[in-house]
């Protein structure tokens, strides 16, 4: 039976590939520091930096998608990595 931590690894990764300079991918792992982050950084620099951060959720969505259930949960649920 799959991990009930894990079920956060798919829309976490399709956000973070979709909606990364937004940091929606960090809030829906609860990293809410993190996320304010990446979204005051894309608004406050009024979209100048957003390809950055837009990047940023690339690269993590993809790193999201393709760990197992049990490394996903083992680095970003137990472990709380925050970035990459």
């Amino acid at each position: 039976m799959a991990d009930p931590a894990a079920s956060s690894k798919l829309p976490a990764g399709i956000c973070g590939i979709l909606l990364g300079a937004l940091g929606v991918h960090k809030f829906i792992l609860g990293y809410t520091k993190e996320g304010v982050i990446m979204l005051l950084v894309s608004i406050i620099s009024f979209g100048m930096l957003a390809w950055i951060m837009g990047i940023i959720g690339l690269i993590e969505g993809i790193m999201y998608l393709t760990k197992t259930d049990e490394e996903f949960v083992a680095t970003y649920v137990n472990g709380k990595k925050g970035w990459f």
